[in-house]
């Protein structure tokens, strides 16, 4: 048995294409998630910024989050804001 586990490794060179791979870390890769528009301008302008994070290290993703989370919480903060009266809505 020992034969033949000696005999694989002898096979694989020591400085093989897929060991220097497995070596260095993987880069960003998107996920493909697919974000549907919403009809709302402001809240898809904030889902798209998502894919910003696709091309980023996994420590950039934080402030990519944060700012959509920040864009989407003031969104539905506008949402329950009293409209504001036109120039000629105010009219006695």
């Amino acid at each position: 048995m020992t034969d033949e586990a000696s005999e694989t490794r002898a096979e694989e060179p020591a400085g093989s294409a897929e060991s220097a791979e497995s070596a260095e870390p993987a880069g960003p890769v998107a996920l493909g998630v697919v974000r549907t528009p919403t009809g709302h301008a402001g809240v898809d302008a904030h889902l798209a910024r998502l894919a910003d994070a696709d091309h980023l290290a996994a420590d950039g993703h934080v402030e990519v989050y944060e700012d959509v989370h920040r864009g989407l919480r003031e969104a539905l903060t506008a949402l329950d804001a009293p409209p504001v009266p036109g120039p000629y809505e105010n009219r006695s």
